[in-house]
C-alpha cells in the first residue's frame, strides 16, 4: 500500500522543473544539471524559488519512513478562538524561537531534551522545545520509542502526546502530515558563553539511506563526465554513524561538528554526481542542496515485522548529517595501531554483536567463509582494517581474524571538516575525497619498512597534509580573520614542511588541480603498490565487492602466495555506488603487533598471565635452553665449578705471564676473576673493609636551589588564590597546616615518599608529637582500599577544624584518572574521582588540592578541573649554558637521551640491540601464539644467564657461550660483576631490568637466582625483584654491607626503598605494568628496557618509561650534548661495541650466518676504531688472527683515541680475553698517547690490575688533556683515588638505556616541527583527539603553551573522571583550590612540594605574626621607681594616693627619643642614660615577631566566619547601607560653627539619637555612670586615621571577645569614601573640609570638642526626660589605629611577674570599673615591651606621667585643657604637660600594656615637605623651611604649623646655641611644648594663676620660647624666671602686628636685644597664612 504511488509523475510541475533545468544548464559552465525525472520523482514537496533552489534549505530531510508516493493534503485543525497564531510563538503568545530564548535560563525536566524544531515559515530560526529523550534516537539512530512526549518552553504546557497535537500548539501550520522526524531537527546545547545554540542534527535512521539509495537507481544517462567535476566529493564509508545523543557524556562544545554551509552554487543550477562518484552534490562540505536525493532506506510505512536495520543500511556522505565521533569513536581515533575502544571487543568472534552498530553488515549472500586452519597454515592471524563501505559478513573459523575500525575512524576524522571553515558563507574548502584518502593510504602503506608497523598517526597527519596543501590559500583567509585561538598564542594550522612516514619522493597528487576519479583509483594504487614489489598488493579493477576481494585474500594466504606481502589493499569502484575499501594486513611481524595492540593493558599482561599458568611457554623456554652444539644451559651450569682453584678463563702462558706482572706491580686488586673465592664476601666488606671510599655520598635528603624556587612559586600560586577577589581561599583565617600525601599503591613509592617526608624536616615544623620515621607514615596514603577511610577523616578534621588548612597532595597524579561511574571488578578503578572529587572534598573551603606528576596531558584537556592559571611547571636550571640555580647537579632526562642518539660523537646512551632483536623475530615468527612479551622476556632473561655464566669464568669453554648472548648484555654482567672490586668499599652500581608483567618478572627473578646461585655468585651481586604490591626484600649480607655504608647502627633497619641501594651491585627487576613513581638511586648504570611493551604509544606511556632513566649529573661534569674527549670512556664503556654489529663477524669466524644486516654503522670514530680492535679481543679464537687484525688499523686507532688522558687497556673484558699473548703488546701499544714510555709489563699489568678502564668526567678530562698526551706514563694507581671506585665515576654520567627496536626507531624520528615523533601521539590512554584538523606541536612551545595545547585540542573519554566536569552555560568549571605541579621525571618534586608545605606553614605562622614594636622605655630614673605608693595587687589607683606621687616630666616612651626632653629635677641624664647619637635617629625601630593572640585587632584582610556580621554582612542589613548625617556646633576658640559628618550604618542607628526616625541627627547617647553590663563597654572609641584604609587595626570584633561597643572611625573628608568602602560596618567621623591637610592634633581636638558638646546634649536630653542629668559618662577612648593587642601582668606566676594576653574588653571594663574614675583627668596604660618587667621587682601598679597612643579622656573634668588644634607631633606630650599644670590627675594602669604594631603604611607622621611648584621635583632642607619677610623665597606647599615645627626640630642647635646638650639649663616653654630636637631640654610651665609647676629656685634658662602666649602671660610672670647671659628669646605668632604686640606687652626688650635681620616667617606664601617668629640675646 505505502508504494500505490511509486513512479507517478508529477505532471504539475514539468514544465517548471523542466525549464529550470534547462537554465541551470545554460548558465553553467562547471556544474552538471540535475535530471529533470530525478528532480520530478524525487524532489521534497517544496516550491523551488526563483534561484533554482529550494525556499528551505533544511527541508530536503523527510521522514524516514515516508513511501515514494506523494504526499496527502493534510488540513490543519483550526486554531481555537482568541488564541496566538505568530509564527515563532506557541498558541499561548509565549515567544519560542532560539534567538530570543538563546541567553534565558530554562527549565529542563529530568529525562528530557532541548530539541529545536524547524518551522516551514522560519527558514532562519529554530523553535525550542524539550522531548523526552526515549521517543529520540540514540548516537546510532536507533532505539527512538514510536510516538511523542514533549513540553512547551513558552507557557510551559507539558505532557503533549502526539506530535500532531504539539505542531498545531507551537503554530507549525504545516501542508503535510507532521513527523516528529521531519520536524525536530537539531539538539541544543549552551556554548562556552552559556548561548544556547545548534548543535548536532537528531539521527533520524531514515535520513541515512536516501543518496545511496538513489545513487544506484540511476541509471546510466544520468552520468556525466567525470572530467567536468570541480572537486573531488567528501564522501564517507557506509555506516551508522556514532554521534552525540542525548544520553552521551561527551559534550558537542569544543568537538568538530559540520555546520551548515550555504552552496556556492550562485547560477541557480544543480548537479547531481555521476554513478561512478559518491552520490552527493558538488556544492561543498555541507549538506546536500534542497534538491537532493532521497530514497527510501527506512522501514516500510507500518513497519513491518520483517525489516530490519541491518538489511536496509546503506551509505550518505559525513556532509549530510554533521555530526561529531561519538566517545568511543574519538577515544580510538589516534591511538597508533593499538586499542580499539573496548580493548580485544573488536575481534571478529562477537563480529554479529559487537561490530553491528559500527559497520553495518552487508547481506548474507555477500558473507566470506573463513578457511579452515588459517592460522596453522599460515602461522599468522590475519587483521582487517575496516575503511570504506559496509565489510560483508564473516562466517567459519571467525576467531582466528581480526577485526580493527581504526582506519576506518581516521578516515571519519580527516572528512570532518572543524567548524572554523564554516562559519564565514559560502565556502571552497572541502574534505578529502574517498579516493584520495584510499590512494594515499597506499602511499603509506607502500613506503613502510618490513617490519614497520602503520601507525595511524602518521597517517593521520599525511592526510592532514594534502588536504592543507589542496586548500592552502583558503586556510590562510581564514586564519586570517581569527584572534585569539587559545590563551596566550594562536596554534594556526599550517602545513608541515616534512611528513612523518610517507616518504619525500612520493610526491602527492595534484588534488586542487584536478580530482581523482574512481575509475582512475584503481591503477593509481597499483601502480604505486608496484614500487615496493609484492610488499602491498591492491585488488581492484578485476573484483565486483569487498567480500570477493577478502575471500581472494583469504584463498592466497593459505595457497602460501602471500608469503612476502604484508598488506592487501581492497578497492571496490563499481558504476553507480559509492568507493569502497578495506585493508587487510598479512605480513606476520604486522598482524601480531596489531593483534596484541587490541588488548588493554590490563587484558595484555592478563594474556600473558594465562599463557604463563597454562604452560604454553614452556616449550620456549626448553626451546631457549637449548645451545645447539655447545649443549644444555642446564647442563652446563650442573657442571660449574665454584672451586678457588679453577684456573681462570685466561689460558694457557697468558694467564701465567698475567699472574707474574701482577705480581711485579703488587696491584691492590689482584683477584685473578672478577669473582674468585679470594674476593672479599658483603659480610667481610661490612664487617671492617682495609680501606673506605672517601667519595661515597648520600644527597637525597638535600634541598636544592631549584627545589626551593619551586615551593616558592607554589606558594605564590596559593597566596594568588587567597588574594583573588573570589574569596576561595582565605589564607588569613587559618593558624596552621596539615595535609596527606596521596601515592600509588607501590610500597616502596609509599616508602619512599616517607622516607623523604621524614628527612625532609618538614614535620618538625608542623607535628611536633611525630618523633620516628614509622609515625610520619600517618601523612602518606596509598591510594587502594585503605584510602577511603583515611580520606573520610580528613575530610571530618577538615569540617571540625575550619582554622587549619589542610594540602591534599596527589602524587603521582597521571597514574589512576579513570570515572568513578566506570567502577568494575577492580574497587581501585575511580578511586581517585571518588575521593579528591567528591562534593565534601571539593566545597570544603579549606582543603586545597595539590596534583603533582610528571606527565600532566591527562589532565589537561577540555573539561580539565585546574585552571591554566593554577599550572606550576619545572623551570629550567640551565639557560644558554648559564645556572641559574647555582645547582651542583644537571638534569638529564628523556631529551637529553634523546640528544646523545644525535650527537655521534661517541656510543649513544640510548640504542637498541640488533641480536636480541633478530632473535625475537625468528622466535615469533616460530611460536605465533606465544605473547611477544613472553618471547622478549624469555629471551632477554636467558641471554643474561649466559652472560653471566660467561662473564663468570666457572663455565669451561665459557668462551664458546658468547655468540649466544648479544654483546649489549654481555657488557652488563661483565661490568656489574668487575664493578665492586675496584673500589676499596666495594661499592657498584645497579642494572634495572624492566618487566611489566609480574608473572613474567617473578618467572626471570627465579631464573637468574638459580643461575647465581648455581655459579656460586650470591655473595657478588644481588637480584632484585621489585613487586609493586610488596615491600622491597633483600639479602642479610647485602644489607649489612648497607648499613655500613649509611652508618645505621639500628639491627632491625632494611632498606624499604630502591634510593637506599645506593652503590649496591644488584639486578633490579622493576614489574608492574607502568613504574608507579619509584626513584633510582644515582648508582644505576644501566636501565634495560627490552622487554616493554611496543603495542600502547601514548606519549605518557614511553615517557614515563624512559623516564626511568632520568638522572641528575654532578654539575661539574658537563651534560653529555656535546660530550667532550674521554666523557663517554667511563669504566667498560669505552670498550662497548656498536650495538652489535661485530657479532656478526663473530658469527662469520665461528661458521655462522650473520644474524641481521639492518643494523646501521655508528657515526663516530671512535666507535669504529674501538669495535675493530675490541671484536678481536672478545671473539678471536687465536692470539695470531687477533694480532694480525689489531695490526690492520694502528693509524686509525691511534688517531681517534689520542685525546685520551689515560692509555686505554684494548681488553674488552678480562674475564673472557682469549689468546693475549705477550706479542700483543705492540698492537694495543697505538692506544697509547707514548707508547714508548711504558714497557708490555707495565700495560698488562695496567690491564690487569684495573680491569674496566678508567676516564676522568669530561670537565677533567678537558682540563688534563694537553698534560696527559705529553706524559703517558700516568697511570691510574696515580690517579685521584675515586677514579678506582665505579660508584664515583657513575654519578658523572647518565645510565644507559637499551630499547626495543620498533620504540627506538619510533623517539628517535621527527616530526616536521624537530620534535620526537612520540610527542605527537596521543598524550594519554583515557583521552583522544577532538580533532583530525589540529597542529602539531611547536618544538618552541613552553610548557604553559604545550597545556593550552591540550586543554585546546584533546577531550576526556566517558571513562576519564573529567568527563563529567561539564556546567550547562559556562565557559569553564575549575576547581579554585586546584594546583598541577608538573616536572620530568626524577627531578626532585617530592622535596619540592615537601618544602612548599614547610614554608607554607611558616607563612601562615608568619600571618598569624605581627611586627610588634620591641623598645625599652627610654631616661629611667632609679630615684623614681625605688618608691612604693601602691601594695602591688591594688586593682585601683587611690586619687589621694596618685596625688602624693610626683608627676614624672621625663619622657619614657621609646617612640620619642628624638625629640626635645622635659626638664624633671629628678633626673639626671648624664648619670642615667645616653643621649641618643644624631646618626641613631634615622634607624628603623626595633620590633619583634609575636604570634596574635585570639583578642587581637584586625585589618582588612582579616575575613572569619564571626566577624561577618561585624564587618557589615549581615543579612538584615544591604551591604554598604549607610546614611550621612551633617551635625553643627559652635566653639569659642574657633570662633564659627564646626560643621562635622556622620557615616551611620543602618545596624549602627540605635547608638544615636534622631529627632525622629530617619530625621535630624541629635546626639550620640551615652550611657549613665551606674549603668553596667558584662556585654558591653561605656566609653565610645575614637581612632583618628588616615591613608590606612585596608592596614589600620579597625576591626575590633574579637579584641571585644564580642561585647557591644561603640567604635567611630575619625576620616578626613577626601579619604571618606575610600574608607567607607573597605569598613562598610563602621561608624565614620568625616572632619571638615579645612582639616584635610590637618595633623593628628586637629583630629583630637574635634574629638575632644565634640565629646564635650556631646555630653552637654546628653545631659540635656536626659534632663528633658526627667533623669538625672550629671549621671551621664563622661569618659571616652582615643586609641591609634596600630593597637593590636592588650596585656596583663600576672602577679601569682610561680617564675614571677608575667605578661598574658587580654582582651580590650577587659582592660576598658577594669579601668571603667574603677571606683574614682570620676576623679581622674586622663588614664592610659603602659606601652608593652619584651624587657618591660624585668629587674622592677619593686614597680608600681600606677604611674603618673606622660600617656601615648591609648587614653581614656575625662571630657568633662578636662573641659577647659584642648588640644592644639594646629599640632603636627608632639601632640600628646604638650597635652599631658597642660593638663597636669591645670591641676587634673593623670593616672597611667602599669598592669595592662599595649601592642603597637609596626605599619609601614600611612599614619599622621607621614608627611612630605615640597614646594609650591610641584612639576619641579626639590629636595628642600629644613634650613629652607623659614625665611626672612617679605623676601623672595622658593615657597612650600606645606602647612606652616609643621614648617615651624620641622624647623625647630631640626635647627635648635643653632637657634639655641646655649642649650645643646645642657640638661641643667633648659630653655624655658611658656604654656606649650614644642620639639626643639634631641639635644635640647625644654622646661614646661604654666602661666595660669593655679598652673602646678615645678620649682624654678636657682636655675638658670638657656633660653625662653613663647608662641602664641596668651594674656596670662604677662610681664610680671617672666621676671620670675632667671636667664644666662646670651640666652636665645624665640617668639612666635601668628602675622607680624601681633609679633609686635607681643614684645611690646610683655616689655620683652628691657631684657632682650632684638636685630631687624632676626625676624623670619615660615616659607609660605601669603594666602597660606604663614607663621613669624622673633628670635633675641638675653642682655
Amino acid at each position: 500500500m505505502g508504494n500505490s504511488y511509486a513512479g507517478q509523475l508529477r505532471t504539475t510541475r514539468f514544465e517548471e522543473v523542466l525549464h529550470n533545468s534547462i537554465e541551470a544548464s545554460l548558465r553553467s559552465n562547471t556544474i552538471v544539471p540535475r535530471p529533470v525525472f530525478s528532480q520530478l520523482y524525487l524532489e521534497t514537496e517544496q516550491p523551488l524559488a526563483n534561484d533554482g533552489r529550494t525556499e528551505n534549505e533544511d527541508e530536503d530531510d523527510e521522514d524516514g519512513s515516508q513511501s515514494n508516493s506523494p504526499p496527502v493534503p493534510y488540513h490543519l485543525k483550526p486554531p481555537p478562538e482568541g488564541c496566538c497564531t505568530t509564527d515563532g510563538f506557541c498558541q499561548a503568545g509565549k515567544d519560542l524561537r532560539l534567538s530570543s530564548l538563546a541567553s534565558d535560563p530554562l527549565d529542563v525536566p529530568t529525562g528530557f531534551m532541548l530539541v529545536g524544531v524547524r518551522s516551514p515559515s522560519l527558514p532562519e530560526n529554530l523553535l525550542v522545545c524539550t522531548v523526552d529523550r526515549r521517543f529520540l534516537p540514540d548516537e546510532r539512530g536507533r532505539n527512538a520509542l514510536l510516538g511523542f512526549s514533549g513540553n512547551c518552553l513558552g507557557c510551559g504546557e507539558k505532557g503533549f502526546r502526539y506530535f500532531t497535537e504539539f505542531s498545531n500548539h507551537i503554530n507549525l501550520k504545516l501542508s503535510t502530515q507532521p513527523k516528529k522526524q521531519k520536524h525536530l531537527k537539531y539538539h541544543l546545547y549552551r556554548n562556552n558563553q552559556g548561548v544556547l545554540v545548534k548543535g548536532a542534527p537528531i539521527l533520524w535512521r531514515g535520513h541515512e539511506g536516501r543518496i545511496k539509495q538513489m545513487g544506484s537507481g540511476l541509471t546510466e544517462g544520468h552520468v556525466t563526465s567525470d572530467e567536468q567535476l570541480p572537486s573531488v566529493a567528501p564522501t564517507h564509508p557506509s555506516h551508522t554513524r556514532d554521534g552525540y545523543t542525548a544520553g552521551s557524556h561527551v559534550d558537542p562544545v569544543g568537538l568538530p561538528q559540520k555546520a551548515e554551509v550555504p552552496h556556492p552554487n550562485a547560477t541557480g543550477s544543480h548537479a547531481i554526481p555521476p554513478t561512478a562518484q559518491p552520490a552527493v552534490s558538488q556544492s561543498g562540505p555541507g549538506r546536500p542542496s534542497a534538491t537532493g536525493l532521497h530514497a527510501n532506506a527506512g522501514p516500510p510505512k507500518k513497519r513491518h515485522k520483517g525489516w530490519s536495520p541491518e538489511s536496509s543500511a546503506s551509505s550518505v556522505p559525513e556532509s549530510s548529517v554533521k555530526t561529531p565521533p561519538s566517545s568511543s569513536t574519538v577515544t580510538t581515533l589516534s591511538v597508533p595501531f593499538l586499542v580499539a575502544s573496548g580493548g580485544r571487543s573488536e575481534t571478529a568472534a562477537p563480529l554479529s554483536s559487537s561490530q553491528g552498530s559500527l559497520t553495518p553488515l552487508s547481506p548474507p549472500w555477500l558473507s566470506v567463509t573463513i578457511p579452515d586452519q588459517l592460522l596453522h597454515t599460515c602461522r599468522l592471524q590475519p587483521v582487517i582494517f575496516k575503511g570504506h563501505g559496509p565489510l560483508p559478513q564473516l562466517t567459519g573459523n571467525v576467531s582466528e581474524v581480526l577485526i580493527s575500525s581504526l582506519l576506518h575512524h581516521c578516515y571519519l576524522s580527516s572528512q570532518t571538516l572543524p567548524r572554523v571553515y564554516q562559519h564565514y558563507g559560502p565556502s571552497p574548502i572541502q574534505p578529502l575525497s574517498t579516493e584520495m584518502q584510499i590512494l594515499l593510504t597506499v602511499y603509506y602503506l607502500v613506503q613502510l619498512g618490513s617490519n614497520q608497523v602503520p601507525l595511524i598517526e602518521d597517517l593521520e597527519q599525511i592526510f592532514m597534509r594534502s588536504w592543507r596543501e589542496s586548500h592552502l590559500s583558503e586556510i590562510r583567509q581564514y586564519q586570517q580573520p581569527q584572534t585569539v585561538a587559545t590563551q596566550g598564542r594562536h596554534y594556526g594550522i599550517e602545513a608541515p614542511s616534512i611528513l612523518p612516514g610517507l616518504a619525500q619522493h612520493l610526491s602527492l597528487p595534484p588534488q586542487s588541480q584536478q580530482p581523482l576519479t574512481p575509475s582512475q583509483l584503481p591503477w593509481l594504487a597499483q601502480l604505486a603498490a608496484s614500487s615496493c614489489g609484492q610488499g602491498v598488493v591492491v585488488l581492484g579493477e578485476q573484483i565486483g565487492s569487498l567480500a570477493q576481494g577478502i575471500q581472494q585474500t583469504f584463498s592466497r594466504l593459505m595457497e602460501g602466495r602471500l608469503e612476502n606481502t604484508n598488506y592487501v589493499v581492497i578497492i571496490v569502484t563499481a558504476p553507480g555506488q559509492e568507493t569502497q575499501s578495506c585493508v587487510i594486513v598479512t605480513g606476520k611481524h604486522q598482524c601480531r603487533a596489531l593483534a596484541e595492540s587490541m588488548y588493554s593493558p590490563s587484558e595484555g599482561l592478563k594474556e600473558i598471565n594465562h599463557q604463563l599458568s597454562t604452560g604454553i611457554a614452556q616449550e620456549l623456554i626448553h626451546y631457549c635452553n637449548s645451545l645447539g652444539q655447545d649443549g644444555d644451559l642446564d647442563s652446563l651450569l650442573d657442571n660449574a665449578t665454584v672451586d678457588s682453584n679453577e684456573p681462570s678463563p685466561l689460558s694457557g702462558g697468558q694467564e701465567q705471564a698475567e699472574e707474574r706482572n701482577l705480581k711485579t706491580m703488587n696491584s691492590p686488586n689482584d683477584s685473578q676473576t672478577p669473582c674468585s673465592k679470594d674476593s672479599p664476601s658483603p659480610k667481610e666488606r661490612a664487617s671492617g673493609p682495609k680501606y673506605t671510599c672517601s667519595e661515597y655520598s648520600i644527597e637525597w635528603r638535600e634541598v636544592r636551589p631549584i627545589q626551593l624556587a619551586v615551593a616558592r612559586k607554589l606558594l605564590s600560586h596559593v597566596c594568588a588564590i587567597a588574594d583573588s577577589s573570589t574569596q576561595n581561599l582565605d589564607l588569613g583565617s587559618f593558624d596552621r597546616v596539615s595535609f596527606l600525601i596521596l601515592v600509588p599503591p607501590s610500597e616502596v613509592a609509599f616508602q619512599q615518599t616517607v622516607l623523604h617526608l621524614w628527612s625532609s624536616g618538614v614535620l618538625r615544623g608542623l607535628d611536633q608529637e611525630c618523633l620516628s620515621q614509622r609515625e610520619a607514615e600517618r601523612y602518606v596514603v596509598k591510594m587502594d582500599q585503605s584510602a577511603q577511610a583515611r580520606i573520610d577523616i580528613l575530610i571530618r578534621e577538615a569540617h571540625s577544624n575550619s582554622y587549619t588548612l589542610y594540602i591534599l597532595v596527589h602524587d603521582h597524579a597521571h597514574w589512576e584518572v579513570n570515572s568513578a561511574s566506570c567502577r568494575s571488578s577492580d574497587d581501585a578503578l575511580g578511586l581517585v574521582d571518588r575521593l579528591l572529587n567528591s562534593r565534601q572534598v571539593r566545597d570544603a573551603p579549606n582543603i586545597v588540592i595539590l596534583h603533582v606528576t610528571s606527565f600532566p596531558f591527562a589532565l589537561q584537556t577540555q573539561y580539565t578541573r585546574i585552571s591554566p592559571y593554577n599550572e606550576i611547571h619545572w623551570p629550567s636550571a640551565f639557560s644558554n649554558d648559564v645556572d641559574l640555580y647555582h645547582e651542583r647537579t644537571r638534569y638529564y632526562g628523556v631529551s637529553e637521551l634523546l640528544d646523545s642518539t644525535r650527537s655521534g660523537s661517541s656510543l649513544p646512551l640510548m640504542r637498541y640491540d640488533s641480536s636480541f632483536e633478530n632473535m625475537t623475530s625468528a622466535l615469533e615468527e616460530r611460536f605465533p601464539k606465544l605473547h611477544s612479551a613472553v618471547i622478549r622476556t624469555t629471551v632477554l632473561i636467558q641471554h643474561y644467564c649466559i652472560a653471566l655464566m660467561a662473564a663468570s669464568g666457572r663455565i669451561s669453554g665459557s668462551h664458546n657461550l658468547h655468540k649466544h648472548t648479544s654483546v649489549e648484555t654481555l657488557e652488563i654482567m661483565q661490568s656489574l660483576l668487575t664493578a665492586a672490586q675496584n673500589c676499596p668499599s666495594h661499592h657498584g652500581h645497579m642494572v634495572v631490568l624492566r618487566i611489566p608483567s609480574i608473572a613474567l618478572a617473578t618467572w626471570a627473578h627465579r631464573r637468574l637466582s638459580r643461575v647465581r646461585r648455581q655459579l656460586g655468585l650470591e655473595e657478588s651481586f644481588e637480584i632484585i625483584l621489585g613487586n609493586p604490591q610488596q615491600s622491597l626484600s633483600i639479602g642479610q649480607s647485602f644489607t649489612d654491607q648497607i648499613k655500613t655504608w649509611l652508618k645505621i647502627q639500628d639491627a632491625d633497619w632494611v632498606p624499604q626503598t630502591y634510593l637506599e641501594l645506593e652503590a649496591l651491585s644488584c639486578i633490579l627487576i622493576l614489574s608492574g605494568a607502568e613504574p608507579l613513581g619509584e626513584s633510582l638511586p644515582r648508582s644505576l648504570k644501566y636501565c634495560d628496557l627490552r622487554g616493554i611493551s611496543c603495542s600502547y604509544l601514548q606519549r605518557t606511556t614511553i615517557e614515563q618509561e624512559l623516564g626511568l632513566a632520568a638522572y641528575l649529573v654532578r654539575a661539574e661534569s658537563r651534560p653529555p650534548h656535546n660530550p667532550g674527549p674521554g666523557s663517554d670512556l667511563l669504566e667498560s664503556d669505552a670498550d662497548k661495541l656498536s650495538s652489535t654489529d661485530n657479532e656478526e663477524e663473530e658469527g662469520q669466524e665461528n661458521g655462522h650466518s650473520p644474524l641481521s644486516s639492518n643494523q646501521p654503522l655508528q657515526s663516530s670514530t671512535e666507535s669504529g676504531a674501538l669495535d675493530s680492535l675490541l671484536t678481536q679481543s672478545t671473539s678471536s679464537l687465536n692470539a695470531q688472527k687477533g694480532t694480525a687484525d689489531v695490526k690492520q688499523s694502528p693509524s686509525q686507532s691511534q688517531t681517534h683515541l689520542q685525546p685520551t688522558p689515560y692509555p686505554q687497556p684494548a681488553l674488552h673484558h678480562q674475564t673472557h680475553s682469549q689468546g693475549q699473548s705477550s706479542s700483543q703488546g705492540q698492537p694495543i701499544a697505538p692506544l697509547q698517547p707514548q707508547p714508548q714510555i711504558m714497557g708490555q709489563n707495565q700495560f698488562i699489568s695496567l690491564v690487569s690490575s684495573c680491569p674496566q678502564p678508567q676516564a676522568l668526567p669530561p670537565s677533567q678530562s678537558r682540563r688534563q688533556h694537553s698534560k696527559s698526551t705529553s706524559s703517558g706514563s700516568q697511570s691510574p694507581l696515580s690517579s685521584p683515588p675515586h677514579l678506582n671506585c665505579s660508584w664515583a665515576r657513575g654519578v658523572s654520567r647518565p645510565p644507559s638505556v637499551l630499547l626495543p627496536r620498533a620504540l627506538y626507531d619510533i623517539i628517535t624520528g621527527t616530526d616536521s616541527s624537530g620534535l620526537p615523533r612520540c610527542t605527537s601521539f596521543l598524550p594519554h590512554i583515557s583521552v583522544s583527539w577532538a580533532s583530525s584538523f589540529r597542529p602539531l606541536l611547536s618544538k618552541m612551545m613552553t610548557c604553559t603553551e604545550q597545556s593550552l595545547y591540550y586543554r585546546q585540542w584533546t577531550v576526556p573519554c566517558s571513562s576519564h573522571m573529567d568527563s563529567s566536569n561539564r556546567t550547562e552555560g559556562r565557559s569553564d568549571n575549575f576547581h579554585p583550590r586546584r594546583l598541577l605541579l608538573s616536572g620530568p621525571p626524577q627531578v626532585g618534586k617530592t622535596g619540592a612540594y615537601l618544602h612548599f608545605l614547610g614554608i607554607l606553614s611558616r607563612m601562615l605562622i608568619r600571618l598569624m605574626e605581627v611586627d610588634i614594636y620591641d623598645e625599652e622605655e627610654i631616661n629611667h630614673s632609679s630615684q623614681v621607681e625605688g618608691t612604693q605608693y601602691h601594695p602591688p595587687s591594688a586593682s585601683w589607683p587611690n586619687p589621694d594616693v596618685m596625688k602624693t606621687m610626683p608627676f614624672d616630666y621625663t619622657i619614657h616612651d621609646p617612640k620619642y627619643d628624638d625629640i626635645s626632653g622635659v626638664y624633671n629635677p629628678g633626673y639626671n641624664p648624664n648619670a642615667e642614660g645616653n643621649p641618643v647619637r644624631p646618626e641613631d635617629v634615622y634607624l628603623r625601630r626595633r620590633t619583634t615577631r609575636i604570634k596574635l593572640s585570639k583578642y587581637a585587632a584586625y585589618n582588612t584582610y582579616h575575613h572569619c566566619e564571626q566577624c561577618h556580621q561585624y564587618l557589615g554582612f549581615n543579612p538584615r542589613y544591604q551591604m554598604y547601607e549607610s546614611t550621612l548625617h551633617a551635625f553643627t556646633f559652635t566653639h569659642l576658640l574657633i570662633g564659627e560653627e564646626i560643621q562635622l559628618y556622620f557615616i551611620i550604618p543602618k545596624s549602627k542607628e540605635h547608638y544615636f539619637s534622631f529627632s525622629q526616625p530617619g530625621g535630624q541627627l541629635e546626639s550620640m547617647r551615652l550611657p549613665l555612670t551606674s549603668d553596667w553590663s558584662p556585654d558591653c563597654i561605656k566609653s565610645p572609641i575614637f581612632t583618628p586615621t588616615t591613608g590606612r584604609h585596608e592596614h589600620g587595626l579597625f576591626n575590633l570584633y574579637h579584641a571585644m571577645d564580642g561585647a557591644s561597643h561603640l567604635h567611630i572611625l575619625v576620616v578626613k573628608e577626601y579619604e571618606m569614601a575610600v574608607y567607607k568602602k573597605y569598613w562598610p560596618n563602621h561608624i565614620m567621623l568625616v572632619l571638615p573640609t579645612g582639616f584635610n591637610g590637618a595633623g593628628i592634633g586637629a583630629a583630637h581636638f574635634l574629638i575632644k570638642e565634640l565629646s564635650y558638646h556631646n555630653l552637654e546634649l546628653e545631659r540635656t536630653r536626659r534632663l528633658e526626660g526627667g533623669g538625672p542629668t550629671g549621671d551621664v559618662w563622661p569618659f571616652i577612648v582615643l586609641a591609634d589605629d596600630a593597637c593590636v593587642m592588650w596585656n596583663t601582668v600576672d602577679l601569682d606566676s610561680h617564675s614571677g611577674p608575667v605578661e598574658l594576653a587580654v582582651s580590650l574588653k577587659q582592660v576598658l571594663q577594669h579601668i571603667e570599673a574603677c571606683p574614682d574614675l570620676a576623679a581622674y583627668g586622663l588614664c592610659g596604660i603602659r606601652k608593652w615591651s619584651s624587657r618591660g618587667l624585668d629587674g622592677n621587682k619593686h614597680r608600681n601598679s600606677f604611674s603618673r606621667g606622660h600617656l601615648h597612643d591609648f587614653l581614656v579622656l575625662n571630657v568633662d573634668l578636662s573641659q577647659n585643657v584642648q588640644y592644639d588644634q594646629n599640632r603636627f607631633s608632639c601632640h600628646d606630650v604638650d597635652f599631658v604637660l597642660r593638663l597636669h599644670s591645670a591641676g587634673l590627675l593623670v593616672c597611667r594602669f602599669d598592669g595592662f600594656s599595649v601592642m603597637k604594631k609596626q605599619i609601614a603604611i600611612g599614619g599622621y607622621r607621614t608627611f612630605i615637605i615640597k614646594t609650591k611648584m610641584t612639576d619641579v621635583p626639590t629636595s628642600v632642607g629644613p634650613s629652607q623651611y623659614v625665611c626672612a619677610p617679605d623676601s623672595k623665597h622658593l615657597f612650600l606647599a606645606s602647612p606652616a604649623q609643621l614648617l615651624l615645627e620641622k624647623y625647630l626640630q631640626h635647627t635648635s642647635q643653632k637657634l639655641f646655641p646655649l642649650s645643646t646638650k645642657n640638661y641643667t639649663h633648659p630653655v624655658l616653654s611658656v604654656d606649650c611644648y614644642l620639639n626643639l630636637g634631641p639635644e635640647v631640654t625644654v622646661c614646661f610651665v604654666g602661666s595660669r594663676p593655679h598652673s602646678i609647676n615645678i620649682s624654678t629656685t636657682g636655675l638658670l634658662f638657656s633660653g625662653l620660647l613663647l608662641c602664641f602666649a596668651d594674656s596670662f602671660v604677662t610681664p610680671g610672670f617672666l621676671k620670675k624666671f632667671s636667664f644666662l647671659k646670651g640666652a636665645t628669646l624665640c617668639v612666635i605668632s601668628a602675622d607680624r602686628s601681633s609679633l609686635r604686640q607681643t614684645v611690646g606687652r610683655l616689655e620683652l626688650e628691657e631684657e632682650w636685644r632684638f636685630r631687624l635681620s632676626d625676624e623670619f616667617q615660615t616659607a609660605n606664601a601669603k594666602e597660606d597664612q604663614p607663621l613669624f617668629f622673633l628670635t633675641g640675646k638675653h642682655i
